[in-house]
């Protein structure tokens, strides 16, 4: 073969070759395409409605929020335990209170910024769950939030409603109630007496009435509250779309209680 042929030959090779790699390159490209198309065709994953209070929607993402709060709920020790179906009724209950509340007057029960940022302190400072990791300094509060994926805005927000919710109860069911000196009386009698053993210092009835008082007091609040509220859901129009978090018969649908 000649020189002339050999390099031909070569050249042709080379060709043949380079032709391959432009048809590589346009196979990837062609697959990467067809990817991305898929991947840009395929649905989304969107939030979805669980549940609807007088045609006010509850999302999906309401509920996993609410769950991760539960752990700011001096009710729960502490605890970040809640499950989804009582997650939900704290929603609904929280969603028939608030539009109730906009009925009347929002704005008398409306809390300061200074009682929230208190509130907010008392729980850095205070919940077994903050003081597990030192909340009271910014970087253990940070590293709090962080954990639980909650932001501080959210975490105000959340404080700010439930101060709302103890005011609204206070000037609602809380003003006209008497507590008789006789209920205060059979109380300190058959109720506190029997937790002290025998020999222990017992504090007379009147160092302890004030007490006593207040706690008959906050039960029959938390009676006409709790009446109230069950009241409100059987005459507004709620539903469940999600069978699964139906709460139990026994549980009933109680919601947040008094707070």
């Amino acid at each position: 073969m000649s020189i002339a042929s050999s390099t031909r030959h070569s050249n042709w090779r080379k060709s043949l070759r380079a032709q391959a790699c432009l048809l590589c390159m346009a196979a990837v490209g062609l697959l990467r395409s067809s990817a991305q198309a898929a991947a840009s065709a395929a649905p989304a994953v969107l939030d979805r409605v669980i549940a609807a209070v007088n045609n006010q929607p509850i999302l999906a993402s309401d509920l996993k929020e609410e769950m991760r709060l539960a752990v700011l709920d001096p009710a729960n020790a502490g605890s970040d335990v809640l499950s989804p179906p009582r997650a939900l009724q704290q929603l609904i209950a929280r969603a028939l209170i608030q539009q109730q509340i906009r009925q009347e007057d929002a704005q008398a029960v409306e809390p300061s910024q200074a009682e929230v940022a208190a509130r907010l302190a008392e729980i850095r400072r205070e919940l077994p769950a903050c003081v597990r990791q030192d909340c009271s300094s910014e970087a253990g509060w940070k590293a709090f939030l962080a954990d639980r994926r909650l932001s501080p805005q959210r975490v105000e927000s959340y404080l700010r409603y439930r101060l709302e919710i103890l005011r609204f109860i206070e000037q609602r069911f809380r003003q006209g109630i008497q507590i008789p000196q006789q209920a205060i009386a059979t109380y300190y009698r058959e109720t506190l007496l029997t937790r002290y053993a025998a020999g222990d210092p017992v504090p007379s009835l009147d160092q302890v009435a004030p007490r006593i008082q207040e706690i008959l007091l906050q039960q029959q609040v938390n009676l006409l509250f709790g009446d109230w509220l069950k009241n409100l859901r059987e005459q507004g129009d709620v539903e469940v779309l999600d069978p699964a978090l139906e709460p139990p018969a026994s549980q009933g649908a109680d919601g947040e209680g008094s707070q």
